[in-house]
C-alpha cells in the first residue's frame, strides 16, 4: 500500500491541475477524465482543487466537474509561483487546503452528541468554536468535534448552519448521500424521504456526493444557490434573497407561501402539528395559496381556507379535511 500524500503534496498536485486546466487552449475530454479520476481518489483531492478554484475566484458554480468557464491564460510567472501563492491564499481569502483521508469522510464516530427538536419545536445548538446550528421541527442531528475536524450528521429534518470558519478544522455536514463542506458559510439543509435540499445564504460551500460512487456529482455553491438532490438527479438553481428568506421563515415561527399548491401547504403544516391537514384529491389539492401563517396555528389557516377561499372544512378526530 502506497503512503498517503501529506496535505502539502496534495496541495501541490491540485495547483498543477489548476494550472493545466486554466492554461490549456483546448482542454480535452481525456484530460478532464484524468482530472476526474484524481479528484475521485479521495475527498482531500477534491477539497484541495475546489478550494484553490474558489481562492482564485475562477468558478461560479460547477456541476459534476464537467462545466468549465473560459478564463484567461496564466502568465509564465504565475505558473511558476502559483503553488506558493495558493498557500498564502488560505490566509488572505480565509480558505485553506485540508487533507482528509477518504475513509474518514463517511465513518461514523463511536461517540457523538445527539440533539433533537420535537414536532413543532426548535432548538439552538452553539458549538465550542461559536458555530451555531438551528434545528427546525422534528429534526435530529449528531455532532462530532475533535481538534482536527467538525462533523454533523443530519439524520432527519431541517437545520440552519452559521459556521465559524477554520481552515484547520473543516466543518462537514452529512445528510443522506450528500456532504456539504464549509468554506465560510451560512446555509440550510433539509432532508426529506427522497429529496435533499441545500441552500447557500452567505459565503461558499462545496456539495459532494459519496466519492465512492462512479456517478458522484459535485457543485461549488455561491450565495443564492439551491441544490436539489434525488437518487437520480442533481440540480443547482439560483434563488432570490426573498425566496431564501421566506424559506427560513420557520426561524421566526412562520410559514410563508407564494401561490403554493394547497397539497404542499398542508404538507408543510403537518411537519409542525399533531393535528393533520388532509386535502381532498383532485382539483382542490392544486389550488394556489399565498400568505404568511404561524406554523403552529392550524386553526388560523383553516379559517382562511373556509372564509376567504370558500372551501369546506370538516374536522374528524385528529384530522381536518379540506375540500371544495
Amino acid at each position: 500500500m502506497s503512503p498517503t500524500p501529506d496535505p502539502r503534496q496534495i496541495e501541490d498536485i491540485a495547483a498543477q491541475w489548476l494550472i493545466r486546466k486554466q492554461d490549456s487552449e483546448g482542454w480535452s475530454a481525456a484530460e478532464q477524465a484524468e482530472l476526474d479520476a484524481w479528484l475521485a481518489q479521495s475527498f482531500a483531492h477534491s477539497t484541495a482543487f475546489w478550494r484553490l478554484e474558489a481562492a482564485w475566484g475562477r468558478a461560479d458554480r460547477l456541476d459534476a466537474l464537467h462545466q468549465r468557464t473560459p478564463t484567461r491564460r496564466f502568465s509564465h510567472v504565475t505558473r511558476r509561483i502559483l503553488p506558493v501563492l495558493i498557500r498564502g491564499a488560505a490566509a488572505l481569502a480565509a480558505i485553506g487546503v485540508v487533507g482528509i483521508p477518504a475513509s474518514m469522510v463517511w465513518m461514523q464516530p463511536d461517540k457523538n452528541e445527539v440533539y433533537q427538536a420535537p414536532v413543532g419545536g426548535q432548538k439552538l445548538i452553539t458549538l465550542r468554536d461559536g458555530s451555531r446550528i438551528e434545528l427546525n421541527t422534528n429534526t435530529i442531528v449528531r455532532v462530532f468535534e475533535t481538534a482536527h475536524e467538525r462533523k454533523v450528521w443530519l439524520d432527519r429534518g431541517e437545520a440552519f448552519f452559521t459556521v465559524t470558519h477554520d481552515a484547520t478544522r473543516p466543518f462537514v455536514v452529512i445528510a443522506a448521500n450528500g456532504r456539504i463542506t464549509d468554506l465560510g458559510t451560512k446555509f440550510f439543509v433539509r432532508r426529506d424521504a427522497a429529496r435533499l435540499e441545500v441552500a447557500l445564504v452567505e459565503g461558499s460551500a462545496q456539495y459532494d456526493e459519496n466519492v465512492g460512487r462512479k456517478t458522484a456529482r459535485s457543485a461549488l455553491l455561491m450565495p443564492g444557490d439551491l441544490v436539489v438532490a434525488t437518487p437520480t438527479s442533481l440540480s443547482v438553481t439560483k434563488q432570490s434573497e426573498r425566496v431564501l428568506t421566506d424559506r427560513l421563515g420557520w426561524r421566526r415561527g412562520l410559514l410563508i407561501f407564494d401561490n403554493t399548491p394547497l397539497a404542499d401547504v398542508a404538507a408543510e403544516f403537518n411537519r409542525y402539528n399533531s393535528t393533520r391537514l388532509v386535502i381532498a384529491p383532485g382539483a382542490t389539492s392544486a389550488i394556489g395559496i399565498g400568505g404568511t401563517f404561524p406554523a403552529k396555528d392550524v386553526a388560523a389557516f383553516t379559517r382562511v381556507a373556509q372564509g376567504v377561499l370558500g372551501l369546506k372544512v370538516r374536522r374528524t378526530g385528529n384530522e381536518i379535511l379540506i375540500s371544495q
